[in-house]
């Protein structure tokens, strides 16, 4: 019988209730028998390890090593055979499965065993084995239960009933889905690698606040929170900028933090309140160092977990091997949009209108190059699929970076995008003190007319300044962004183990 029919013909009839009231009464046998919880088990192998090691052994080659080993995993599927039975266990490595008879492990403990449930956590001691069909498997010598499942897995075929269900029970979705599972290995080595380059480029991993007195780093809107003992309003951090370029004034000359920040704001295939960003800070380094980290730390993530800079996102190919594409805004929307002529986009009214024509929002910021970013983000943006460095932004949209020594309309600042959304943001560094009060200064002007993104005036950082701040230049990665990427996950909800999601009802 196979293990889809052996499972239906005990459950087909049953709801999940009834089913889990069936297994809270096995579990109360076992209780009554003695520890249902056993924790002296201790693995020696995994699953995928001796997949890897073994694999490709024939049958008889198989039998002459002699390989005893000691598993454990969730047991996914399951066959009763009268005389001999079948199981396959998983854990973080794979699978593996399990060759059940009465010679092996006993009639007691083989019959226990046909009454076990898909989801059981087993056990299992013996010798390494090919089946006649090929499959490497345990030969038992020894079988244990060592934690009871009483909900059932979703059907092996199905998964979880819907997308939404896949985000709230992640732990199911874990269990059953080897696409998820290897997402967040991925994003794992991801990580790694990205803090392996920093550590071979001389950086020192640091923590900084994830509560601050002022909100600032970023132009967003902050979650508010209360300190009770200091009876002061506290913001869950925006970004963490102004503290990482403390550090550099301090003398810690290369920096960088992989951490959360949190925005009150919308939430979309690419935006969640709480996301993972890595923020790196560099003295004596301008925009142009930054373009080339950013670059380099990219390509080496891709290499660690695809072993190629050349990738696939939805269905097209995404070239992280040659060298980014760098243009301006204006230079951008030209390309993509040859009609626009150069007096266009020049023209302050005639941007006016063409953004509202897009359907975009004015810039509450005033200027010339804040109406050519609307424009960009409008006509542009969503095109730039190969990756591509937009550099020098205008001043009034740029609070922390520095102004270009050509032309002071526009700061030394990038950001990366990569299959139509940006994936990084860096530039050099403002360091005269006296000019940061002043965009301070704007800034707050802007929050008081509305505008519930704009900075506040960070007094202590401008104290900070004040003793000198060096040359610098620093970026910010989003990993999420970066692991969407690198593993062709359409949504940010597909790499974020557990996604903000509304109450159930």
């Amino acid at each position: 019988m196979s293990e889809q029919a052996n499972h239906s013909v005990e459950t087909e009839h049953l709801d999940e209730n009834q089913i889990m009231a069936l297994r809270r009464e096995k579990l109360h046998t076992l209780q009554q028998a003695g520890n249902a919880y056993p924790n002296d088990f201790r693995r020696d192998a995994f699953a995928g390890d001796l997949q890897d090691a073994y694999g490709e052994f024939d049958k008889e080659g198989l039998a002459e090593k002699q390989v005893h080993v000691k598993v454990v995993g969730r047991m996914m599927l399951k066959r009763n055979m009268g005389k001999a039975s079948f199981a396959t266990i998983q854990d973080v490595s794979g699978q593996i499965q399990l060759y059940i008879n009465n010679q092996g492990v006993g009639e007691d403990v083989h019959d226990a065993f046909k009454h076990w449930d898909l989801g059981d956590i087993v056990a299992c001691e013996g010798e390494l084995m090919k089946t006649n069909h090929g499959e490497l498997t345990v030969r038992a010598s020894s079988l244990r239960l060592l934690t009871k499942s009483l909900r059932p897995l979703p059907d092996k075929h199905k998964g979880l009933a819907d997308q939404e269900a896949k985000y709230r029970q992640r732990y199911v979705d874990l269990m059953t889905n080897a696409d998820s599972r290897d997402t967040f290995i991925k994003r794992s080595q991801i990580v790694q690698t990205v803090r392996n380059y920093m550590a071979s480029e001389r950086y020192l991993e640091v923590e900084t606040p994830m509560m601050h007195t002022i909100p600032g780093g970023a132009t967003a809107k902050p979650f508010v929170t209360h300190h009770n003992t200091l009876d002061m309003d506290l913001y869950l951090r925006v970004a963490p900028e102004l503290y990482l370029k403390r550090l550099v004034i301090g003398g810690l000359e290369r920096v960088y933090e992989i951490n959360r920040n949190f925005r009150n704001e919308g939430m979309s295939t690419r935006h969640n309140p709480e996301f993972t960003m890595m923020e790196f800070y560099e003295a004596y380094a301008d925009y142009h160092r930054m373009m080339d980290m950013t670059e380099n730390v990219i390509r080496a993530a891709s290499m660690a977990v695809n072993g190629s800079s050349i990738v696939t996102y939805g269905e097209q190919e995404v070239n992280l091997e040659q060298p980014f594409a760098r243009m301006t805004i204006v230079e951008a929307i030209k390309a993509h949009n040859p009609h626009y002529d150069d007096a266009q986009l020049q023209d302050e009214a005639w941007l006016k209108t063409e953004i509202k024509k897009q359907g975009g929002a004015l810039p509450m910021a005033g200027g010339l190059g804040s109406l050519q970013l609307a424009l960009f983000e409008e006509v542009a943006e969503g095109k730039l699929w190969q990756p591509t460095f937009i550099v020098d932004y205008p001043v009034e949209v740029s609070p922390l970076a520095r102004k270009s020594d050509s032309n002071p309309e526009i700061t030394e600042r990038f950001e990366l995008f990569v299959v139509g959304r940006e994936l990084a943001n860096g530039y050099s560094e403002l360091n005269d003190s006296e000019d940061q009060a002043r965009r301070f200064q704007a800034q707050v002007a802007q929050l008081d007319a509305g505008d519930d993104e704009a900075m506040h005036y960070d007094a202590d950082y401008i104290r900070a300044m004040e003793f000198g701040l060096p040359p610098t230049g620093g970026c910010g990665i989003g990993i999420d962004r970066l692991v969407m990427l690198l593993t062709n996950s359409q949504t940010i909800r597909d790499v974020i183990l557990f996604p903000q999601m509304r109450r159930e009802i």
